[in-house]
């Protein structure tokens, strides 16, 4: 019996050597948000973006407006609307005259695309979504 018991008693001391080896350098992995485009569009006038899929996470809408003709006659603004019904979800940019900015919006999963009614000026939009990725 007590050659049994060494032998136990020897394979439980290696299961908890391994234990502890395993348990004191657990995988440490961070997480970092980025933003990943979407799609970018720009022009002059009106238009209408491809569709693009809205997740659980918000979108940013980075945009710019330049190049006004005649000088305080410009207008700008861009709604997100549902690919499936067509209907406005929200208004994201109102904009008079050159400027930019960044919209951050938040809506339920959907896809989507941009209305763009633009008049007098030139602009450049840029979709983006927030993104979890693990580093090591």
């Amino acid at each position: 019996m007590g050659l049994h018991f060494a032998r136990i008693a020897t394979c439980a001391l290696a299961l908890v050597a391994v234990s502890n080896v395993a348990c004191s350098h657990p995988a440490t992995h961070k997480t970092k948000t980025v933003w990943r485009s979407i799609g970018s569009w720009s022009g002059h006038g009106d238009a209408q973006t491809d569709s693009f899929d809205i997740g659980y996470n918000d979108i940013r809408i980075r945009w710019e407006t330049k190049n006004e003709k005649p000088a305080g006659q410009g207008t700008f603004r861009a709604a997100v609307c549902s690919a499936v019904s067509g209907r406005e979800l929200v208004t994201a940019v109102n904009q008079k005259g050159i400027g930019h900015n960044v919209a951050y919006v938040s809506v339920d999963p959907h896809w989507s695309y941009l209305l763009i009614n633009s008049k007098n000026l030139d602009w450049t939009v840029t979709v983006e979504e927030l993104t979890a990725l693990e580093t090591p």
